[in-house]
């Protein structure tokens, strides 16, 4: 692969991962958080579509703005800015609902584990399919980093809800 296609791929892939691994620990965090704190379930579930909607969007934001710049910088061509933003958008956008569609369907109790368990698993599939897009070695250890990370995540979100409801 050329240099500068490698380059657009890894920028198209970087935020592709960014863009997942945020969404998954951002919501899953928020909404056991919030459900930890009690809050019924319309609330929780209207909590995590605001999210992912506003966060979608300014991680969209975020990666076309910095990307621009760095293009800027560097003197590079314009189109990467673009093409990454839409893939940060639109992949914080999808893997947002992994951790909210068990809100939609159980009640609150059994959706908190079952969001959790999906969200852990989505991280550690994530980390399995970066490291084989780049050819590392230690397939295992990369699923398991993205695991343990997205896993502290979550409990930041449940203690300091557990806080706040105390």
């Amino acid at each position: 692969m050329a240099s500068s296609k490698k380059e657009e791929f890894a920028t198209y892939i970087r935020n592709f991962i960014f863009g997942v691994e945020d969404s998954l620990v951002s919501t899953v965090g928020l909404l056991s958080g919030v459900a930890a704190a009690g809050l019924p379930k319309h609330d929780i579930f209207l909590t995590g579509i605001i999210l992912i909607f506003v966060e979608a969007f300014s991680m969209g934001v975020g990666s076309y703005l910095s990307e621009e710049s760095a293009e800027e910088y560097t003197r590079a061509r314009k189109s990467l800015s673009t093409q990454g933003a839409l893939i940060m958008f639109f992949s914080y956008f999808a893997a947002g609902f992994i951790p909210l569609a068990p809100y939609l369907v159980f009640d609150v109790s059994p959706a908190f584990f079952i969001s959790i368990l999906l969200s852990l698993m989505a991280l550690f599939m994530l980390g399995l399919v970066s490291s084989r897009i780049f050819h590392t070695d230690h397939t295992m250890k990369h699923g398991v980093r993205m695991l343990i990370i997205g896993g502290l995540a979550i409990l930041v979100g449940v203690i300091v809800g557990k806080l706040v409801n105390a």
